[in-house]
């Protein structure tokens, strides 16, 4: 089949790379739609030092089962949409984190794309049964595509409870800060959004998201109107030196990026302030599921660009590029 590859020798297309097999409990999806996130990029920058088949989110079809599974319980799936949650625990009752439920963080989990597990920019793909969740018709594939990234922003909610009285300042305006906004105001709460780049901000206008240029963020901090909660977006080794300025004492920061640049930071601001700092990734993909069939998340304006996995190597230049949100990979020949 065809794959996207990274190894030491850079990015190229394979095309005649291994076709996945499904073991025991697992499906083997065919890739329709994926999408390129941050991570893909930051892990050909050195993150994580993974090699191998890059992506993980996507929308894709179950074209088999595999192995000694009860296929009557599963048979609804054969054929039909999907997207997957990326981590893949070992599931046994001897883990700990597994026994609790708490699979995101089993110690001998992969990652698709990520750890140890081929990604999602190939034309099959393989994932536990477990991990995959069947998509609404009301629910497009350039929608589905963003499930993975928008269930990571529904997570915040299950951290912290943001009374509607609050408001929160999203810190970026790339593709997690606008999904971050969308995802918060469904609190109900008020949500801030600080970036640099006027056209992106002005993609939230219709969301009742609230923005701010980054040069006149200064004066939050002058006028003692620091926000309770700051969610990091930026991508970059110094967000969370700015969210620190950002956040009044005793509030809250979420990180949400994941960046290969190692950054220093001063640490006393967090003590004296009395800051929590709290790390979030991976979250629940029903209510992402159910707020895009409810159509009460738009996300078909963070697309920037389209490409067919043979021009994937290309999409992934334009991808790095500043001002550009989300670029998704067809698997179409």
């Amino acid at each position: 089949m065809r794959a996207l590859v990274f190894s030491e020798q850079g990015l190229e297309i394979e095309r005649a790379y291994p076709m996945p097999i499904p073991g025991d409990g697992e499906a083997l999806i065919r890739v329709v739609q994926a999408g390129i996130c941050n991570t893909d990029l930051e892990i050909t920058r050195g993150y994580k030092g993974f090699h191998g088949v890059l992506g993980h989110e996507f929308v894709g079809i179950v074209e088999e089962i595999g192995g000694a599974v009860d296929r009557k319980e599963h048979a609804t799936m054969l054929g039909k949409r999907v997207v997957g949650e990326i981590n893949i625990p070992c599931r046994q009752i001897e883990c700990a984190y597994c026994r609790h439920e708490v699979y995101s963080h089993c110690p001998r989990r992969t990652a698709l794309g990520i750890i140890g597990h081929d990604g999602i920019f190939a034309e099959y793909a393989t994932l536990p049964l477990a991990n995959l969740h069947l998509v609404p018709d009301e629910v497009s594939d350039d929608e589905a595509v963003f499930v993975e990234p928008l269930a990571a922003n529904f997570e915040m909610l299950e951290q912290m409870h943001i009374l509607p009285s609050e408001r929160v300042l999203v810190l970026g305006d790339g593709k997690m800060g606008q999904l971050a906004a969308r995802v918060l105001v469904l609190s109900g709460c008020e949500v801030l959004m600080v970036g640099k780049h006027t056209e992106k901000l002005a993609l939230v206008a219709g969301s009742g998201v609230k923005t701010l240029a980054l040069e006149d963020a200064e004066q939050l901090v002058q006028q003692g109107e620091r926000s309770a909660y700051v969610v990091e977006c930026t991508g970059s080794a110094r967000g969370l030196e700015m969210a620190l300025r950002l956040v009044r004492p005793r509030g809250t920061i979420m990180l949400k990026s994941t960046v290969a640049e190692p950054g220093t930071l001063d640490f006393s601001t967090i003590v004296v302030n009395e800051i929590r700092v709290q790390g979030s990734r991976c979250g629940p993909f029903e209510p992402a599921l159910r707020a895009l069939r409810q159509k009460r998340i738009d996300v078909s304006s963070l697309i920037s660009a389209r490409y067919t996995l043979d021009e994937a190597v290309a999409a992934f230049q334009f991808a790095v590029q500043r001002g550009n949100l989300k670029v998704l990979l067809t698997m179409e020949a």
